[in-house]
């Protein structure tokens, strides 16, 4: 009998689960303390903030290799889990909504934002991997589109580590600057939004700018016209992320920068299957507003979760070992993004 039940017994996966504990348990405190501090600060984004404190747990605290399988685990899967139910949050009715206009704007930064950043960045001499998540993550959205990236390119930790400091860095730059731009310019508040939304990185730096945006004095007799604009741009651009990541892997392939690691990755991951399963299930109108508002806490959480982890990957060392030449082509890939969404909007203006 003993032997008949012992298949089922659940300790081979307890084994394999086990050393991941004490790095997930952490980066799930991290990720709670990210989320009480951002509730205490509105337009505060738990996910930089959950960055900036794997950053200074990292730099402060010991380094303990207990803590490194779970963070890595969060590093990855729990990333790509949360960015696979990011396509719950994409209504293709919203952005069909925003005229096509709207949508060729997102599609022009994002095509032009990559090739511009890949042509500066072989200029500067930077490694064609690392240029490739600079490129992707600064165009389309952040960490998120850097990981997915990094999942069919033969691309180093390190340099995966480094495009979300930067990301982190200049995204969150943006977050006052743009603002304070548009009332420069004389935007209005759907021309703020579509900026926003078209310029600024990360979805939570985008909803960060937006709510300042709104804000103002003309965002605010929008009645938050600013937010809703800005975050339907900018998922317009998070749905341009499968075929670009399909069409990166099919390039990695070709030039032999496909990933090393004993496995063929497919020329869309998983997890961007699924990305898309659910954006056609959310088009369904089947899911009740109810189960969608659980499904964005579990993203956001899941993605919490995944930069504080990120964010502890980020030591003193990997920025002294940085280098000039990546700083220097995010803040050109940040201009250049910025000046081209800002053209399209003052284009169909």
């Amino acid at each position: 009998m003993v032997a008949v039940l012992s298949p089922l017994r659940p300790e081979p996966l307890l084994r394999r689960v086990r050393p991941a504990v004490p790095g997930l348990l952490v980066g799930a405190a991290g990720a709670a303390v990210a989320l009480a501090a951002a509730s205490l600060f509105p337009g505060a984004s738990p996910l930089l903030i959950a960055i900036v404190l794997g950053v200074v747990v990292a730099n402060v605290g010991p380094h303990l290799a207990v803590l490194e399988p779970g963070l890595t685990l969060a590093s990855k899967h729990l990333l790509r889990i949360g960015v696979a139910l990011l396509g719950l949050q994409l209504s293709i009715s919203d952005v069909v909504g925003l005229g096509w206009g709207a949508m060729g704007v997102a599609a022009a930064v994002v095509a032009a934002g990559i090739g511009g950043a890949l042509l500066f960045g072989k200029w500067l001499g930077v490694d064609w991997t690392e240029r490739m998540l600079i490129a992707c993550g600064f165009s389309i959205c952040g960490a998120a589109a850097a990981a997915a990236v990094d999942g069919v390119i033969d691309a180093r930790k390190r340099e995966l580590v480094t495009t979300v400091a930067l990301v982190v860095v200049f995204g969150t730059a943006m977050i006052p600057l743009l603002p304070a731009l548009s009332g420069a310019l004389g935007l209005d508040s759907t021309e703020a939004g579509m900026w926003a939304g078209a310029a600024v990185h990360e979805v939570a730096q985008v909803v960060a700018a937006g709510t300042a945006l709104d804000a103002t004095a003309a965002g605010a007799a929008a009645a938050g016209g600013a937010l809703a604009v800005a975050v339907t741009v900018k998922l317009a651009r998070v749905a341009l992320l499968a075929p670009v990541v399909a069409v990166v892997g099919a390039v990695a392939r070709h030039s032999g920068n496909a990933r090393r690691d004993g496995r063929t990755p497919p020329l869309v991951p998983a997890f961007l299957v699924a990305f898309l399963v659910l954006v056609a299930v959310r088009a369904t109108g089947l899911i009740g507003p109810q189960a969608l508002d659980v499904a964005h806490w579990v993203q956001v959480a899941l993605l919490t979760i995944a930069m504080f982890a990120l964010g502890t990957g980020v030591r003193r060392d990997i920025i002294r070992g940085l280098g000039w030449r990546p700083l220097v082509l995010a803040a050109a890939a940040t201009v250049w993004v910025a000046a081209i969404a800002l053209a399209g909007v003052l284009v169909i203006a």
